[in-house]
């Protein structure tokens, strides 16, 4: 993930970057349920189904690109929409594996960039809000507190919600580099969860106000994820369709908006060869 509020000059410059990260290891697990109740044991059922297709998912999504949308609202007073930019992205996320450790990583060609703005106003980059989906990854897993907050039908479908919440000292899937050090974000929130198949439908995430001190007064994500059928396969597969970013700083607030459409699969293969001397 990345933000990036560009522009800002002197004390007011609050460039910041929030980092994903992207390294996980396939073979870690969930920690077994210490609680032998029903409601722990149908908890741990789901995180395990969640984790395995989180884990399938990844390798999915490095399989296609996509056409994302990209609005960049600044906002001011009562949450009105001072100035606006719109961009498009050729989008795709690459899987490489590299000393036995997988990388992902994102790619974006522009398509329709926006126009810089005369005045020069700070606006706000957001990158990875995709992949937020690595919380519930086998590598990430063990650095959370998950939940069971309820069911709800969400399109005629009975979903379960699992509240996260990240554990102080643990590794998180999101930093905040600011000024040459690297913050771990106290991740919070929920999701909506298939209890059949494990498929994430919808994130909710966002960070408490421990990081006001360096600039970052809030910041909250809403992701949304649907089915996208591939006429070679019969598998249809769950990928991300929307990603809403809002991020303040005591002087500024901004809102993104992600818009992903037109997937397509999509391959990379890469050899690496030593020149010999």
């Amino acid at each position: 993930m990345m933000y990036n509020p560009k522009n800002m000059s002197g004390s007011r410059r609050k460039a910041a970057l929030l980092a994903l990260g992207i390294f996980f290891l396939a073979t870690l697990g969930f920690a077994s349920t210490t609680s032998a109740s029903p409601e722990a044991e149908r908890l741990n059922d789901l995180l395990t189904r969640t984790a395995n297709q989180t884990s399938l998912f990844l390798d999915q999504f490095s399989d296609v690109k996509c056409t994302e949308q990209v609005r960049q609202e600044k906002l001011g007073k009562d949450d009105k929409v001072e100035l606006k930019e719109d961009s498009t992205y050729d989008y795709l996320v690459i899987l490489t594996n590299a000393g036995g450790e997988l990388n992902l990583s994102e790619s974006r060609i522009p398509m329709h960039a926006a126009k810089r703005d005369r005045k020069n106003t700070s606006m706000l980059l957001s990158n990875g809000f995709a992949t937020l989906f690595l919380v519930f990854h086998p590598y990430y897993a063990e650095a959370f507190k998950f939940t069971l907050v309820g069911e709800e039908v969400v399109g005629g479908r009975t979903l379960q919600k699992v509240s996260f919440e990240h554990i102080p000292g643990m590794k998180s899937p999101a930093a905040l580099a600011l000024r040459g050090r690297e913050y771990p974000l106290e991740l919070t929130g929920t999701a909506w969860i298939d209890p059949q198949t494990g498929s994430i439908t919808k994130i909710q995430a966002g960070i408490a106000d421990s990081l006001q001190d360096v600039g970052l007064k809030a910041l909250n994500s809403e992701i949304d994820f649907a089915p996208v059928p591939f006429s070679d396969s019969k598998v249809v597969y769950w990928f991300p369709t929307s990603a809403r970013v809002e991020v303040e700083t005591p002087r500024q607030h901004w809102r993104n908006l992600h818009q992903f459409t037109a997937y397509k699969k999509f391959t990379v293969s890469t050899e690496e060869q030593v020149t010999q001397k």
